[in-house]
């Protein structure tokens, strides 16, 4: 699908407050067929979300998530419990807080690394085309960042499922969280 076709079709999914707002932008270099162009995604007129870097945080080590005080990782009683039970109970409470808070920040960080790579290495356009394709949930629930950014600012998702998606948004990338934070505002 031609960019103009494409970028036509996602404005028109933008959610009304983001009108004028949010604008997705694309480069591409006409006789030069091996260099890459750019897409972004522009809000306020500033580039937030480019292919190779942003102004939002990316993390280059596993580390780097570990020990970023930003990142809270929600932990359930359950979680505690499965511990408990496998350490037969001889683990102090606040510690088994500590080991499930590790293992989840582990997984997480694996996670946040994988989708940073498939971003900086995706096209804009297949991504764009994909989620013209598929539910507007299972782009929400993808692991995929652009999916989720696209998802966020659709006018399909309501004021309502936004506010009920907090908890799970604290377990996604901060580009994400941003985009979500500017749907929670409008």
């Amino acid at each position: 699908m031609a960019w103009s076709k494409l970028k036509q079709q996602l404005e028109s999914f933008l959610s009304p407050a983001l009108h004028g707002r949010v604008e997705y932008l694309s480069t591409s270099y006409r006789y030069l067929p091996d260099k890459a162009g750019l897409c972004y995604i522009a809000v306020d007129k500033k580039n937030v979300l480019n292919m190779s870097d942003t102004l939002v945080k990316w993390y280059q080590t596993e580390l780097e998530i570990k020990n970023d005080s930003d990142i809270q990782i929600p932990i359930s009683h359950d979680e505690i419990e499965a511990v408990r039970k496998e350490t037969k109970g001889n683990v102090p409470e606040d510690r088994l807080k500590v080991i499930v808070r590790s293992r989840k920040i582990s997984e997480f960080a694996k996670e946040l690394l994988s989708a940073q790579s498939t971003l900086s290495k995706s096209n804009f356009n297949v991504i764009a085309n994909k989620f013209l394709s598929i539910s507007i949930e299972e782009s929400l629930e993808s692991n995929d960042i652009l999916l989720n950014i696209l998802a966020l600012v659709d006018r399909r998702v309501g004021k309502k499922r936004i506010i009920n998606m907090t908890e799970k948004m604290k377990l996604k990338h901060p580009i994400v969280q941003y985009f979500f934070e500017l749907r929670l505002g409008t």
